[in-house]
């Protein structure tokens, strides 16, 4: 009777112990299944996302002809967009930018508001910078920055600036110019606060350029010999320059006072004329080189004339791109 018995709760245990089994088998094989599910369906829906600089550029690719991201010729660790519509939209503040270039070595984006702001003077007469030093024109004054913003190509603070090559040293003012407080008072505090923390302080080539540079490379060092550092600027003459794949585009001497423009394959060109951040000097203080509405560059009009503004702003390596092409109607989005 209590062989019987014994023998019962053994098959018994035994039909408990292959039922846990089984469930548990069951239970195994259902959890992988659905794991294997979620993280194909997670895959799927995955948007890549790009750090800027490097990452942007793997995936945008380099190009040696036509419109695209270009290897820059004349700057290290720098890759500019050319032509006349390369794919370089970018969704910033709730607008269409556009992006100038990326630099690697810091990973950041410089990029172009594609609409202007209304016409505004570079500078007034009445922001007094007018000193009988440097600025002595009392139309206003070609120099963004001033003693406390600007640096030489070392990024020295410079208190001193001459109007010419070679020439004599004059004191800086002391204010910055009209556009400089406005973009980067009234106009940053416009933005939301997404596109604030995204923007990061940018190092702008502000240096005077002479109409009788010889050649692309002395138009960049010229522009770089003096450096303004802020978040809200304008582009250097030398960057419109580098954006056409015109082949009559070489550098400023070559198309100025010319009437071939170098608007022809530039998506930086506008019906309308607007302002760089380039002093134009041959002795004279309140003159700036400007873009018209055929894209022609010149110099010879007074900072107090007002004209198109477009926005730069160098923005973070660490805003990240989560969609987009860069085409206009499908343009980088970003994130931080």
């Amino acid at each position: 009777m209590r062989r019987h018995r014994s023998r019962r709760r053994n098959k018994q245990r035994n039909i408990i112990i292959i039922s846990a089994c089984t469930i548990l088998l069951f239970m195994t094989v259902g959890y992988a299944a659905m794991s294997t599910n979620l993280e194909i369906n997670a895959k799927g829906n995955v948007i890549k996302q790009d750090t800027l600089g490097e990452d942007l550029i793997e995936s945008a690719g380099v190009v040696s002809s036509g419109d695209g991201l270009y290897k820059d010729a004349y700057e290290d660790n720098v890759y500019t967009y050319r032509g006349s519509n390369p794919n370089n939209y970018v969704t910033f503040n709730n607008e269409l930018w556009r992006i100038i270039s990326v630099n690697t070595a810091d990973n950041t984006m410089k990029i172009l508001k594609e609409e202007p702001l209304e016409n505004r003077a570079f500078d007034t007469s009445s922001n007094g910078r007018y000193d009988g030093q440097y600025c002595n024109d009392s139309g206003g004054c070609n120099i963004y920055g001033s003693t406390s913003t600007l640096y030489d190509i070392n990024l020295s603070p410079i208190t001193t600036l001459a109007r010419e090559v070679g020439k004599t040293a004059y004191n800086l003012p002391i204010k910055e110019a009209s556009l400089n407080t406005y973009l980067n008072e009234t106009y940053y505090n416009s933005l939301n606060d997404i596109a604030k923390e995204m923007i990061v302080v940018g190092i702008y080539k502000v240096g005077i350029l002479e109409y009788n540079s010889p050649d692309m490379t002395t138009d960049i060092n010229r522009v770089n010999s003096v450096k303004w550092k802020g978040k809200v600027a304008l582009i250097d003459i030398t960057e419109y320059v580098r954006a056409s794949t015109y082949s009559s585009c070489e550098n400023i001497h070559s198309l100025w006072p010319q009437n071939t423009p170098c608007g022809n394959q530039n998506y930086m060109f506008s019906n309308f004329a607007w302002w760089t951040i380039s002093p134009y000097s041959h002795l004279y203080s309140n003159r700036i080189w400007y873009i018209d509405n055929k894209g022609i560059f010149y110099g010879s009009y007074e900072t107090d004339y007002d004209y198109g503004v477009r926005p730069v702003v160098t923005l973070s390596g660490e805003v990240k791109i989560t969609s987009g092409d860069g085409t206009q109607n499908n343009s980088y989005q970003l994130s931080l």
